[in-house]
């Protein structure tokens, strides 16, 4: 039986459409603009955060921005539905933001298109996906939001003036992965969309099965084979039960993978993550993990809660990393510029590919809503494209082939060995744990804003007390399983 369960693991499961994984702002923004343009029935949006003045062609003068492509696109077909559900962030997040995604409600005031704020989370949880469905035959499903900071391109240049936003500064080199799907993936992210919609506004129709064919010519496809899934994370809230499948799914992934796990993410705090990988790690003949991460959060909030409780989880893996099987490493510039890596990625062997909207932190896992996109292959073929998406994304770190990397990866058996010889430490340094203070202690041990659920999201010593009894029945399980 393979890792994609249906109620178990994931939501959904389909035969694989074409999957395209989307590198980098510049990549995505490109795709989704000409994707745009071929909707004849719906383009549905849900979002973390949103700003109408993000750009998707920033290196094209007078290119329109998203909000007046979407206005204009809704003019010019009257049959268009164009909605946008969007979570209401709490103020001292919109600040940061410029205001938005409040400030949309009037960019989109008197125009067809309907902007809607979604406020139907628990307190201090927050609506995380990030989701584009297209006449519920294209979606687009991963780790980036519309923002005006979220362009950039594979180079991660120090500086780069396409980087620019609304109010003429230049954001920060950002790293994000988006994939896009057709067929059955596709129509259950229309589902998904039209459940977010019923439960935060209102009624909304539903659509018969898409017959039409929405993927963007010459965009070649990544995966035609396999098996897709979509997994989700929802919290147990009002009349609405839990739903874990992707904490399912990372602890399963884990546990099966024989050679290489590969993850990328922003944050890196998840105590059951950390004790299925050191389970893993202390195993003789246990797999490779490369970890990719900020060097440290963008936020002071995340500085002060995600990084120190990151500490204690990196301490516990290169205490637990016997064999020397375990690479944490942040990314930089050429020029020693901190990236953001903000995807959310896992690669297993060569069989299984997430692009994720979730973190490695609890509040993925339980509290927030999350989505992902899962594919999980077989056929020989379809091995190599998932070691070859994998290679693309960790030689883009150091500026090499994924040939190259690929290469050396073969001769020396780690792909970690790999990055640290053709990169000799000059864009990705060794993510050490930091020595934390009485204060960094107890927020790192109590996982102060990080609630693993609704019902300890306002009780860290419950929550402490419950991920210790979570971790020790972890260990258990992993010490039955055979060598």
């Amino acid at each position: 039986m393979g890792l994609l369960r249906a109620g178990e693991t994931c939501w959904r499961t389909a035969p694989t459409g074409r999957v395209r994984v989307l590198i980098d702002g510049e990549d995505y923004f490109r795709v989704l603009r000409d994707a745009l343009q071929l909707a004849t029935r719906s383009i549905h949006i849900l979002g973390w955060s949103f700003d109408p003045r993000a750009r998707l062609a920033p290196s094209e003068v007078g290119s329109p921005d998203l909000g007046q492509t979407l206005i204009d696109l809704a003019v010019a077909k009257p049959d268009l539905d164009v909605r946008l559900l969007v979570w209401r962030s709490a103020l001292p997040i919109s600040a940061t933001q410029s205001g938005f995604p409040h400030r949309a409600r009037r960019w989109f005031k008197g125009t067809p298109v309907r902007f809607e704020l979604d406020p139907t989370v628990p307190l201090g949880a927050c609506h995380h996906q990030k989701i584009v469905v297209i006449d519920d035959a294209l979606a687009f499903v991963g780790s980036a939001d519309f923002a005006a900071d979220r362009w950039d391109r594979q180079a991660h240049l120090d500086h780069d003036p396409l980087r620019s936003g609304p109010g003429g500064l230049e954001a920060g080199p950002r790293h994000e992965v988006m994939a896009v799907t057709d067929g059955q993936a596709a129509a259950a992210l229309g589902d998904l969309f039209r459940e977010r919609w019923r439960n935060a506004i209102g009624a909304i129709d539903d659509v018969a099965a898409p017959q039409v064919d929405r993927w963007p010519p010459n965009l070649a496809a990544s995966f035609v084979d396999g098996v897709c899934a979509v997994a989700r994370t929802a919290p147990a809230w009002r009349s609405r039960t839990a739903v874990r499948e992707i904490a399912e799914l990372t602890l399963e992934a884990i546990a099966s993978a024989e050679k290489l796990i590969y993850i990328e993410n922003q944050y890196f705090t998840w105590p059951l993550a950390v004790e299925a990988l050191a389970a893993r790690l202390a195993e003789p003949d246990g797999p490779e993990v490369v970890l990719i991460c900020t060097e440290k959060s963008p936020s002071y909030f995340d500085r002060i809660t995600m990084d120190r409780a990151r500490s204690i989880a990196l301490w516990r893996l290169k205490s637990s990393d016997v064999f020397g099987r375990f690479h944490a490493l942040a990314p930089f510039t050429a020029g020693g510029r901190a990236i953001v890596a903000h995807a959310k990625v896992m690669a297993i062997d060569d069989r299984l590919l997430r692009i994720s909207s979730a973190n490695l932190n609890n509040r993925s896992h339980g509290f927030d809503t999350e989505c992902e996109l899962a594919i999980e292959v077989e056929g020989e073929a379809d091995k190599a494209a998932v070691a070859a998406v994998r290679d693309q994304l960790a030689a883009h770190w150091i500026g090499k082939t994924p040939e190259d990397l690929a290469e050396l990866h073969r001769i020396t058996g780690s792909l970690g060995q790999a990055l640290w010889a053709l990169d000799t430490g000059a864009r990705l340094r060794s993510l050490e744990a930091k020595r934390l203070g009485l204060v960094g202690e107890f927020i790192a041990e109590f996982h102060i804003g990080d609630p693993d659920n609704v019902a300890d999201s306002w009780r860290p010593h419950r929550r402490r007390q419950e991920m210790l009894v979570q971790a020790r029945d972890l260990r258990a399980k992993l010490g039955r399983q055979p060598d």
